[in-house]
């Protein structure tokens, strides 16, 4: 059951735990580009559908960084939620409409001077995000085209595949310990699934934001490509992974990411409550206040 006064999405059972849909027909041949047939706009996301190739474009349009707020989240779950039901939509690229910024993650002031009520609130709708994305029927490409520190790299690092822009001052990290706040176990299961113990482990505990290169090297991305050309590249990876049989490729990232999906279903509630503790300590309080003076004074 769902506590009043949380997200009404976390109630309905996460993709990962629906019914595996047969492709559409017929099926855009690849390297067509997309010819939007539907599309939808929130204040904060947009989205087109071709429905003769079952692709769809999101786009992340909440300047000046597509920080993910509570509002930011919510229409989020409800995009993907709508693809996800939509049986012409076998597949998602997530990119940015702002340029160079992919997401600044987690929005500081949800965090900030708030009530426990608006913790549980917001927390909540930050591990539905991750459920429905990670755990997604569709496949899910991100074209990373700016810096995505935090809760944006957690975004990329939930898709199937990564292309990232090859521009050097371009960044991405689970910076998290930086503002002296620990990164959930969700996170870390996320990473080490991507680049390994050792090189997660390391990261966590530095607080890293990797370059992009770096970030190439570790294999935190899988491609680099220059701007121009990355949405170009991420319609081919696309039209690759939309090739094989639908049924075996998500079979195959059920049986790879359920147990690590099934441990957060497990300890929801318990990772609720140590988020809610945490954040309220007067000593992260005075951490976030600090970082947020920072931020003002970067601004002016």
């Amino acid at each position: 059951l769902c506590p009043s006064g949380v997200l009404s999405l976390c109630c309905r059972l996460p993709a990962w735990d629906r019914a595996i849909r047969p492709p559409p027909s017929p099926l855009q041949p690849p390297g067509l580009p997309l010819a939007p047939s539907r599309s939808f706009s929130n204040n904060k996301i947009q989205v087109e559908l071709d429905e003769s190739s079952g692709i769809a474009m999101m786009k992340f349009k909440s300047p000046p960084v597509n920080s993910l707020s509570l509002e930011f989240l919510t229409e989020f779950s409800i995009s993907l939620e709508k693809l996800e039901n939509n049986r012409a939509c076998r597949g998602v690229i997530i990119t940015s409409a702002v340029p160079k910024i992919f997401s600044s993650g987690l929005d500081i002031t949800e965090m900030c001077g708030k009530s426990k009520e608006h913790y549980t609130e917001f927390w909540r709708a930050v591990q539905e995000i991750w459920l429905r994305l990670y755990g997604s029927n569709m496949v899910t490409v991100a074209a990373v085209n700016g810096s995505s520190p935090a809760g944006g790299c957690l975004v990329a690092l939930s898709c199937d595949y990564r292309i990232m822009a090859e521009n050097p001052k371009f960044s991405i990290g689970l910076n998290e310990a930086q503002l002296g706040i620990v990164a959930p176990f969700w996170f870390k299961d996320t990473f080490v699934n991507v680049v390994g113990h050792r090189t997660a482990e390391r990261s966590l505990q530095l607080g890293s934001l990797h370059s992009a290169p770096e970030a190439h090297k570790l294999g935190l991305v899988d491609e680099l490509v220059p701007e121009e050309k990355l949405m170009e590249k991420a319609a081919a990876v696309m039209a690759q992974w939309l090739a094989l049989p639908d049924h075996a490729r998500q079979l195959t990232k059920t049986m790879m990411r359920k147990a690590v999906l099934d441990r957060l279903v497990a300890h929801r509630e318990e990772d609720i409550k140590n988020f809610v503790t945490f954040v309220s300590k007067e000593s992260i309080q005075k951490s976030l206040r600090v970082y947020m003076e920072m931020l003002k004074k970067r601004k002016s």
